[in-house]
């Protein structure tokens, strides 16, 4: 053992039996509760408002005084209320006492004195602890300090808090902590809270615009047979009573495109995507996208419309389609449409001189790579070297809102070729803050094409050793063997979305309970 780990011992010793005190004193104050014939756990408590709604209701009353109305015009007060939440920090003692009270909505204080309550009703102020949750009753008042306040007339334990929460000026320091014990950091962490609310209204929003549009939504399954639709590892389980092993999605794509085929021409599905995958500031094993496909459409129809929801989501949860500078995470990020589109060669060629039209096998692209100290990945494909060229030389100059448009064929299996130039597909990605925001292209209906895609994604799979490779879906081609109109398909991160209005830099800081490594 270290000095250094001699130190920390004693320390961390000393921290649990401190703890363990205070929930030995917590438990005491809940048996003494108890003795007075009060349960400090009751099934219900009869709230008439928030915190916001009983700060509103005073602040109407005193607008009321100011014109003459009321008893008492020169100290306002409201009509008795009701409020809840838990108790964030107490001051006062002896006849008089201050406390904060927090709910899902804001934060009041409570004024109690034992002169108004009364001595018995007082007296359970004793056994009150940071952390209890409780009911005021009483009106509203402003105190001398100017602070709005529920005067309390009766004081109720709703719950009594065994564990003490994290110390009140320093909150939650530890990242892990607050990542595993998420709760934790929503009772002291504002900014967690509002995170949390920004992504509600980040989807609600999402779903006004998609059925404003047209788009009926709909839920295809998540185990399916074959983990197709995406370049992915998947997780894989086992189906007891069918006696076959199943996986968890990796996309939506594949369910929603036989739709479209059934008739649905505009279809959309929020939800849940598994990969078996790395963790970093981006991702997360599991994560929620919209996919949708509409009928009719190409991916220049898609671009518009993607412009156009981020814009309109933005405004709807921010009232503004301009993002402000976050000190430290990015600068101003305007989303007003319409974006600048690039072309994705030549995007590439402007970065690093490469023009993946004149290096189409691995040797080439792979000596280009190294002659401009661009990573090589051995073994890689040539989707996958030039992914890496994107993600490394592009992506990291994408801050504003850009669309890069025209991909190589061989990183899209799913997309459809672009007219007069066999080799390109009509796809494109989205970035902000040099991440990808979303992914969409022209949908290949051709199925002769599309299942000699699928073959070749196969052979790569065994070439390569790739278990990221597309799959061949045999249900999916005899389903577009029926006919799939003309479609354009979007896969768009909510998450990532929600990450970019809120300025947050990790998807730690928006996933609730995010996976996280053994501790």
């Amino acid at each position: 053992m270290t000095n250094q780990d001699q130190q920390e011992q004693p320390n961390q010793e000393e921290s649990a039996a401190g703890e363990q005190k205070l929930i030995e004193d917590r438990l005491a104050k809940t048996a003494q509760i108890r003795a007075q014939g009060i349960d400090p756990y009751p099934a219900r408590f009869d709230r008439t408002h928030t915190s916001v709604e009983a700060t509103k209701l005073f602040e109407y009353a005193e607008v009321m005084a100011s014109n003459g109305v009321g008893d008492d015009t020169e100290h306002p007060r409201t009509e008795t209320v009701r409020v809840a939440g838990r108790v964030m920090a107490r001051r006062g003692m002896g006849k008089a006492a201050f406390i904060d009270l927090k709910d899902g909505h804001g934060t009041i204080q409570a004024f109690a004195r034992q002169n108004t309550m009364g001595d018995d009703e007082y007296a359970i102020l004793a056994l009150l602890d940071i952390g209890d949750i409780i009911g005021v009753e009483g009106s509203v008042i402003r105190t001398r300090r100017g602070e709005i306040s529920v005067e309390a007339q009766k004081i109720t334990v709703l719950t009594k808090a065994i564990r003490p929460l994290p110390d009140k000026w320093h909150g939650l320091q530890d990242q892990e902590i607050r990542f595993r014990q998420r709760y934790l950091d929503l009772i002291s962490n504002d900014k967690a809270m509002k995170n949390a609310l920004l992504r509600s209204n980040v989807v609600r929003s999402m779903r006004s615009f998609m059925h404003d549009r047209g788009f009926i939504e709909v839920e295809t399954p998540i185990l399916v047979p074959v983990a197709a639709g995406a370049q992915a590892t998947p997780f894989e389980t086992h189906h007891n009573q069918l006696d076959r092993d199943l996986y968890l999605r990796i996309a939506t794509e594949l369910y929603l495109k036989k739709l479209i085929v059934g008739g649905i021409e505009r279809v959309f599905e929020i939800g849940r995507l598994f990969r078996n995958e790395g963790l970093d500031h981006d991702h997360n094993p599991e994560f929620t996208t919209i996919e949708s496909y509409q009928a009719y459409a190409d991916y220049n129809d898609v671009m518009e419309m993607v412009e156009n929801m981020v814009s309109f989501i933005a405004k709807e949860t921010t009232g503004s389609m301009v993002l402000p500078a976050v000190d430290g995470v990015r600068a101003e990020i305007d989303l007003t449409p319409p974006w600048t589109r690039l072309d994705l060669r030549e995007e590439i060629k402007k970065r690093t001189g490469i023009d993946f039209a004149e290096n189409r096998d691995v040797e080439s692209l792979s000596d280009a790579m190294r002659e401009r100290g661009i990573h090589v990945e051995a073994g890689s494909a040539w989707g996958r070297l030039l992914d890496k060229i994107i993600s490394s030389e592009v992506e990291p100059h994408l801050i504003q809102p850009h669309f890069l448009v025209d991909y190589p064929v061989e990183m899209s299996p799913l997309a459809k070729r672009k007219p007069g130039a066999d080799e390109i597909v009509e796809r494109f990605e989205a970035f902000t803050m040099g991440s990808e925001l979303c992914n969409a292209f022209t949908e290949l209906n051709d199925p002769v094409d599309q299942r000699s895609r699928f073959e070749q994604q196969e052979r790569m799979r065994d070439q390569f050793d790739d278990d990221e490779a597309d799959r061949l879906d045999e249900d999916f081609l005899i389903a577009i063997e029926h006919g799939m109109p003309p479609t354009g398909g979007l896969g768009l991160g909510i998450d990532r979305l929600t990450m970019l209005i809120a300025g947050e830099e990790s998807i730690r800081e928006i996933l609730l309970f995010p996976a996280m490594r053994n501790s």
